[in-house]
């Protein structure tokens, strides 16, 4: 299959990532780093709660819910890569091994307990330590950093991205079978990794595309126009 996309060290694919992952070559795969859909049916509708940050307070109604989060997740496509870290691995822990626990903690503490999670979960292949990252106000960093519209349901902070990826300790190629709206191909970008995303979802894939396109022509200017 080609990518639909291909620029520089990116690759990204429109598609499911169950079909893409039989023509890619696994063996130039270093990390597979990605937030699954969790098996939650989560109720994306967020305008009926406030999360106390004035910007977004109202929340968001989300036109659908997460492709594929009705239905259990099933990790076992993605643990045979040599790094692996899943966001969401609390819903799913009894399909994993023993792993390395990551926390993000998006809460500042004296907001402990007020508004759904005070911090998100993700396993790390490998170890058995829990570490902890801490960017409060999460949802408005998101918010910032697609031009003051959050651009998924379930977005993360592209600075949390980055710590993954550092974590892992990969140097070459990062895959996100579950793409989203980018975020982790900007981190990859960030930290000078190669990417391969995929997205089944066709409007959440031209948002990832539009934010990682700008995000490697921003690096341009820096490298005085290189290609």
């Amino acid at each position: 299959m080609k990518p639909a996309y291909e620029r520089g060290n990116v690759r990204l694919y429109l598609g499911d990532c169950r079909d893409v992952l039989p023509t890619l070559d696994r063996g130039s795969i270093d990390a597979v780093i990605a937030d699954p859909p969790y098996g939650m049916d989560w109720d994306t509708d967020t305008s009926r709660f406030s999360g106390g940050e004035q910007e977004v307070s109202r929340g968001k109604e989300w036109a659908e819910r997460v492709r594929g989060d009705a239905e259990p997740f099933d990790p076992s496509p993605w643990l045979d890569f040599p790094r692996v870290i899943l966001f969401g691995s609390n819903h799913f822990a009894a399909r994993l091994p023993i792993g390395t626990t990551l926390v993000w903690i998006k809460r500042n503490p004296g907001a402990f307990g007020s508004f759904l999670s005070d911090a998100e979960v993700a396993w790390m292949k490998g170890g058995h330590g829990v570490y902890c990252v801490s960017w409060v106000n999460g949802q408005l960093a998101c918010h910032r950093e697609s031009g003051g519209v959050r651009a998924h349901p379930s977005q993360k902070p592209i600075e949390v991205m980055r710590w993954m990826i550092r974590k892992a300790g990969t140097l070459g190629t990062v895959l996100d079978p579950y793409m989203g709206s980018g975020t982790t191909g900007i981190a990859a970008v960030r930290e000078g990794r190669k990417f391969i995303g995929i997205e089944i979802d066709a409007a959440y894939f031209e948002i990832a595309r539009r934010r990682i396109d700008a995000e490697l022509a921003q690096g341009q200017l820096f490298d005085g126009g290189a290609k």
